[in-house]
């Protein structure tokens, strides 16, 4: 498949903070590409430069052919973009919001017409095409979000976070909504999510960042495999003796503490959790709890930066918190 977007060492620096740092990828077309990863990473601030809302400070990109820095216009027409925080006219109905967006991307009026029954019906908001959008719940207003950014009809639709405070149940829907759409018009989909299950269902490919930086890349079942097999938790009160005594097993392929809780990635797991319980009974150390499971992309996440997002994103907001009592010091 021929590729629609394409990086090449984009990077953003604010006041000197690498926020995205020399990334590099590419995405076909009719693909679901998701990028994984905690709140801070540099998710969002990659999709404002790939949807010319922010400049580079190095590094560029092509989208649909045309470059990001240099032809902004033909990107803009490219794409359609469903930002993280809502962007509806709340005072203006359904069909009004949708209407509206289409003038300004010059739709033609018949096409609108013909258009926008079809998308409202495609999110299931057919029936609430004439209400004001103030009374629709949060669900109901990222369909109709979705729905707007495909009017257009853009070769590429970016969705940052697209279920971001949504319930399971509303999330699962527009899951849905999200795998009908590419099925049926076949549109490229990036989407940024924190949520591993989100990124496990939907996507074709995950990348998975960190720090601005790209830490691993593949399908799901690819990435999991790069971590040695199953993975073995355990949780102790003799940890700091536990872990020099298993480090050395073969089939051990690493051993992470974190949270108090050790994580074993390792090889037939089934079969080797047996020479591990010798192993500890012989040492005398104790265990409380043991659990077998196959990896998941948390799993990876951990394997590749030795933490957990929920732990990469409390790192990350006690570093704004320093920065922000740096500032008003000053």
């Amino acid at each position: 498949m021929p590729e629609v977007v394409s990086i090449h060492n984009l990077s953003k620096r604010f006041n000197g903070l690498a926020a995205v740092d020399g990334i590099s990828f590419s995405v076909e077309e009719g693909e679901i590409f998701g990028f994984l990863g905690p709140n801070g990473a540099g998710k969002t601030t990659t999709l404002s430069m790939l949807s010319t809302l922010l400049e580079p400070s190095s590094g560029g990109a092509t989208v649909n052919g045309y470059d990001i820095k240099t032809d902004r216009d033909n990107v803009r027409k490219s794409i359609g973009i469903v930002f993280q925080d809502p962007s509806l006219d709340e005072e203006l109905t359904a069909y009004e919001n949708m209407d509206f967006h289409g003038w300004l991307y010059n739709v033609p009026r018949e096409v609108r017409k013909k258009k926008i029954p079809e998308l409202l019906k495609l999110v299931e908001l057919d029936d609430r095409q004439g209400h004001f959008v103030k009374t629709f719940s949060g669900g109901m207003k990222r369909r109709l979000e979705i729905a707007r950014g495909l009017l257009h009809e853009p070769k590429v639709l970016f969705l940052d976070e697209p279920t971001l405070g949504l319930d399971p149940q509303t999330r699962n829907h527009i899951w849905d909504y999200i795998r009908q759409l590419n099925k049926e018009k076949h549109t490229t989909i990036i989407l940024t999510t924190h949520y591993m299950e989100e990124a496990d269902r939907l996507c074709n490919r995950v990348a998975i960042i960190d720090h601005g930086r790209i830490i691993a890349l593949g399908t799901s079942d690819e990435l999991k495999e790069t971590i040695g097999g199953d993975v073995i938790t355990l949780e102790s009160p003799d940890g700091g003796r536990l872990m020099p005594v298993i480090e050395k097993m073969p089939w051990l392929s690493s051993a992470k503490e974190h949270d108090g809780v050790i994580t074993l990635n390792v090889s037939e797991a089934n079969r080797n959790v047996i020479e591990l319980m010798n192993l500890l009974h012989e040492n005398k150390i104790s265990i409380t709890s043991l659990k077998i499971h196959n990896p998941t992309l948390e799993d990876v996440f951990l394997y590749y930066t030795g933490k957990t997002i929920r732990e990469r994103e409390a790192d990350t907001n006690e570093a704004m918190r320093m920065r922000h009592r740096m500032f008003t010091r000053r």
